[in-house]
């Protein structure tokens, strides 16, 4: 039988297979095998529509009752196989997606358990043994052939150079439009180094969290855990949020809620809050990068401050914001904001690259290089903050991501794949900033240029940034990841806005400038 996979068909293979790894693991949890793990595996067998006809010659697990942890993965893994066989056929790049999948579920199923128990570990190694096997490795290196990508994008190649000459270390771009995907790097991957940039290097994506935090409460909004015109403070009420401010004056940014790294007025005053690499406070930064904030912490700060507005009456990017929208997350699942992310965004899109990192310094390998310029008793350092805790920003900027993962996930939100239609529609409605053709939705910025309408976040934190941009649709995207040498100046700024601009009308006006379009 000859099997077209339709994208619906993708995607539930996807979820099915996480499902199965999941329950597999609940019952090695359980220290032996239950219901669940059969379920686990008819949920993969079955899958959906015409892939069921595949994997319908693979056991069903009605006869699995009293049999091992490992003895039901032996049962899964040929669903497992087929299933990447299959999407090897028709669509490399999702077998690569399927394989992140099934390891991100193996990632939670350990991480859950704390100390993995033996049977788990057997069953983690059976799984990613069978995959590898499958050739499900190759699927899922894809990352274009740096000779390759300068020769096939020249355009492209040559506006990440320009990039990096205006003073940058590195970038790392990935363009999916209709000519396919290209992915290539320029600069360096550390100072005084010669290798570049990974091209699927994972960086530190800054207020990029945003747009993840917001899906993630737009989730839960869907699922009825919250109502997006209910007062925050009927979830927090601990905090005395002023009961004026919704679910969604946070997501959109109305709220007034004075923001926890600091805030600049309309006539040049400053007010500070927790310490920050900008400004007057970078060296204090510095001394204090492996410092832990707790969520709480930063928003009792904040909330001692006075507001900006009355909710409701005004727009002002606050990082607050999001801080309490995590914690809204937490208190109506009772879970981790990681295993929720985990569980509705990560697993079933196959996000293997991307982290939320909580207080822990760490960054996966493969990476480039973040630096720090600052001045101590009259002498000028330049340090590698590549590892630091981002506690200090929290859910307003901290996540990991590559730039494979953002495209994937940008592409599936606008795509439809995330959220239901009425709200993705409330996401991607405009509210307007103040900024000229640069509005805000619900965790998105929707910027109008001459050439039609982009839904985007932009996100720099202290020598990393990420660019994250689509059309509507989701069906032409452009990420990237630059590193740079930052300072308390922010003298990088001006060319961090000009990188964006360049690329931009590279890659969605074919190279032609667009006077009319801002930068974030």
């Amino acid at each position: 039988m000859t099997i077209t996979l339709s994208d619906q068909d993708k995607s539930t293979l996807r979820i099915a297979a996480y499902g199965a790894v999941s329950l597999m693991a609940a019952a090695g949890a359980a220290g032996k095998p239950h219901r669940s793990a059969a379920d686990g595996s008819i949920a993969l067998g079955s899958a959906t529509g015409l892939v069921g006809h595949v994997l319908a010659e693979y056991p069903k697990g009605k006869d699995l009752a009293g049999k091992s942890v490992a003895e039901i993965a032996d049962r899964v893994l040929p669903a497992l196989t087929a299933a990447m066989n299959l999407l090897k056929q028709q669509d490399p790049a999702e077998a690569g997606n399927f394989r992140g999948t099934v390891l991100v579920a193996v990632e939670t199923a350990q991480t859950r358990q704390g100390r993995p128990s033996p049977a788990t570990a057997a069953m983690a190694r059976k799984i990613i043994e069978a995959l590898d096997a499958a050739g499900a490795a190759g699927a899922d290196s894809r990352a274009v052939p740096e000779a390759a990508a300068g020769q096939d994008r020249p355009e492209l190649q040559k506006a990440i150079e320009e990039i990096v000459e205006s003073g940058f270390v590195g970038v790392a771009l990935r363009v999916r439009d209709e000519r396919g995907e290209w992915a290539g790097s320029a600069g360096a991957r550390e100072l005084g180094g010669s290798a570049k940039p990974p091209i699927d290097g994972h960086v530190r994506i800054g207020s990029n969290t945003k747009t993840f935090t917001a899906t993630l409460v737009l989730q839960l909004v869907a699922e009825g855990k919250l109502g997006l015109d209910t007062p925050a403070a009927d979830y927090l009420p601990g905090f005395g949020l002023d009961r004026r401010i919704t679910v969604r004056m946070l997501l959109q940014h109305t709220s007034g809620v004075f923001n926890f790294t600091g805030e600049v007025y309309d006539d040049g005053t400053i007010v500070h809050g927790i310490p920050v690499p900008y400004g007057s406070t970078g060296k204090e930064w510095v001394d204090n990068r492996f410092h832990t904030y707790r969520p709480e912490e930063l928003v009792e700060l904040a909330l001692s401050k006075p507001a900006r507005f009355e909710p409701g009456e005004g727009w002002s990017y606050s990082n607050t914001n999001f801080v309490l929208a995590r914690l809204l997350i937490e208190k109506v699942t009772g879970r981790s904001l990681a295993e929720e992310m985990r569980r509705l965004i990560l697993g079933p899109l196959g996000l293997s690259g991307t982290v939320v990192p909580d207080a822990s310094p760490e960054i996966p390998a493969p990476h480039a290089h973040a630096y720090y310029r600052y001045e101590d008793a009259g002498e000028h350092k330049t340090i590698d903050i590549t590892r630091h805790n981002p506690s200090w920003v929290s859910t307003g900027g901290d996540m990991i991501s590559t730039t494979r993962d953002l495209a994937t996930f940008i592409s599936a939100l606008l795509g439809g794949r995330l959220l239901p239609a009425h709200l993705l529609a409330e996401m991607c409605t405009p509210r307007p900033t103040g900024i000229p053709n640069m509005d805000y939705g619900l965790g998105v910025f929707v910027v109008t240029t001459d050439g039609g309408t982009l839904i985007s976040h932009n996100g720099g934190t202290v020598g990393s940034a990420a660019l994250m941009y689509s059309t509507p649709d989701g069906s032409k995207t452009m990420t990237a990841a630059l590193n740079s040498v930052d300072d308390a100046d922010l003298s990088i700024a001006a060319a961090f806005q000009n990188a964006q601009q360049r690329l931009l009308n590279e890659v969605f006006h074919g190279g032609q400038a667009d006077p009319a379009q801002p930068t974030s």
